[in-house]
């Protein structure tokens, strides 16, 4: 008998599996840090803020790869005030963007029909 795999490494799900994941995770963490502002009050000097970041740093990049939109995130949260912005949040929706743009066109042969591409539906 083959023994059965529980736990499936993040890595091996779909890019838009760890984009939702990594997207939500960042909403979480722009949230608690918003929401539980009177806790993170000192900036630089709270250390339940810089494990969060720290954290959420390490979690994103191990889900969306090494991205330089996470250093400024990571970066600015050191400052007070700055939790009231969801950077998290703006560092992955970056991401995403990016990645967008990098996905390339369907290719066609010239004259044939390719239901996937919209204003294909015009036969020569």
């Amino acid at each position: 008998m083959m023994p059965i795999e529980l736990s499936k490494p993040f890595t091996a799900l779909a890019p838009k599996v760890r984009m939702r994941t990594a997207l939500a995770l960042a909403m979480v963490a722009d949230v608690v840090q918003m929401v539980g502002f009177p806790l993170f009050v000192e900036g630089a000097a709270s250390p339940v803020d810089d494990l969060v970041d720290l954290c959420m740093a390490g979690v994103l990049t191990y889900l969306l790869g090494w991205h330089w939109e996470f250093l400024p995130s990571f970066a600015a949260k050191l400052i007070p005030g700055v939790d009231l912005i969801p950077l998290w949040t703006l560092a992955v929706g970056n991401v995403y963007r990016k990645t967008k743009n990098l996905e390339p066109e369907p290719v066609t042969i010239e004259g044939q029909f390719d239901p996937r591409t919209p204003g294909s539906n015009l036969r020569p």
